[in-house]
């Protein structure tokens, strides 16, 4: 009997050919297309996106001759997604929407109703791989870097468990992008030319600033730019008595306050802006761009300094809180006093960098061989050993 396979189809050409390979592969498939969004007032474009999306999956299904189905999945994608948001904004921190939808939406309550329609896998238009060892006798599934190193989203799957992983396919993983477009051309999907999704996961054409702004009230606040001669940037590292006390010291971000800068301009709410943000201050006559190094919220405050190579934006290590701490492969997990030397990076695209992990009761430190540039609060750091992510955690701020 053939497999059964849910296929998530945005739209876009990526899930379009994920589908053809796997009829190609001879599985039963199935097209699914989530609509996660209902207020068109915060969409890019005058187009409603979500119905042009879903016009170009029911084409594709109709194309390769298989079920489609629409699935609303809106209140849950504003309780678990949005609001979550929100709130992180408003409190200062950055949160990645792309990472918590594949964890929450995607990969959960999609995942459940896939199921639910007798699915024995469920499969998306993501560049990564996925491999099994086994481990003590037990299958393990390994989350693999795509074969495209311009498309690896293996970062956005960062929070994926062995559960979830153990029902989930990858098609277009072993694929460059270009490879592709080339087979939606030769089987005459819609979506073969079609532009990349640019905006908030599986929501459509929504800019994610506009968003905010249209969602989180406006608040008047000074921008202060700090000199990148400040003292602060020279003060010698004093000698500790443990490691976790020296790994704390080069976790924590330095406290600004307004005795330490110069007012430069106003803006119109700490919560829409973000560390290592060089547009939207509308700020003149500096030598260099001003680069945001902090964020007060509580003040309403935001710290520039000049430059991409201001001291402000760069620390070595961070910390991952230990209820924010997530492995993929539970097998590795640390414990107490034990390290690990991993590749990691903070951002998608970012290129991986060396690194090694600290398990400490405080949490988990991650410290870079090189000091990296605008380590954010609420973003995800993931750590990957060769082509295989391991796990992530939260960076958190001290």
């Amino acid at each position: 009997m053939k497999k059964r396979v849910v296929v998530g189809l945005s739209g876009g050409v990526d899930s379009s050919v994920a589908a053809q390979l796997l009829l190609d592969q001879g599985y039963e498939v199935i097209g699914l297309f989530m609509k996660n969004w209902h207020d068109d007032t915060v969409t890019i474009s005058d187009e409603c996106p979500w119905l042009e999306d879903s016009n170009d999956a029911l084409l594709v299904a109709d194309k390769l001759g298989i079920p489609f189905q629409t699935v609303d999945l809106s209140e849950e994608y504003k309780e678990r997604i949005v609001d979550y948001m929100f709130n992180e904004y408003e409190n200062g921190r950055t949160p990645n929407p792309d990472v918590l939808c594949n964890r929450e939406i995607k990969f959960d309550v999609f995942m459940k109703i896939a199921l639910e329609l007798g699915a024995d896998f469920v499969a998306t238009g993501h560049y990564c791989r996925k491999e099994e060892t086994v481990v003590n006798g037990k299958t393990v599934y390994k989350l693999l870097a795509g074969k495209d190193p311009n498309k690896d989203q293996s970062y956005f799957l960062c929070q994926l468990s062995q559960e979830q992983l153990a029902k989930v396919l990858f098609p277009i993983g072993e694929y460059l992008k270009p490879e592709v477009r080339e087979i939606a051309a030769k089987n005459d999907l819609i979506t073969a030319e079609k532009k990349d999704s640019q905006g908030l996961c599986f929501i459509g054409k929504v800019r994610l600033p506009e968003f905010l702004q249209q969602q989180l009230k406006p608040k008047k606040g000074i921008i202060y730019e700090v000199s990148k001669d400040h003292a602060v940037y020279t003060n010698q590292k004093p000698t500790f008595d443990s490691l976790i006390d020296e790994l704390t010291w080069e976790a924590t971000s330095v406290k600004y306050t307004p005795e330490m800068a110069k007012k430069v301009g106003e803006h119109s709410g700490a919560h829409y802006f973000t560390i290592g943000q060089r547009k939207g201050l509308n700020v003149g006559g500096t030598q260099e761009a001003l680069f945001i190094i902090d964020t007060n919220v509580t003040e309403n405050a935001i710290y520039t300094g000049q430059g991409q190579l201001h001291p402000g934006l760069f620390r070595r290590t961070l910390l991952v809180q230990p209820h924010e701490i997530h492995w993929i492969r539970e097998d590795m997990r640390l414990n107490n006093d034990e390290t690990m030397e991993v590749m990691a990076r903070i951002r998608y695209r970012q290129p991986l960098q060396k690194a090694t992990l600290y398990q400490t009761e405080k949490g988990l430190f991650v410290r870079f061989n090189e000091p990296q540039s605008a380590i954010t609060e609420g973003q995800f750091v993931s750590w990957h050993l060769d082509e295989e992510l391991i796990g992530s955690g939260v960076i958190s701020k001290i």
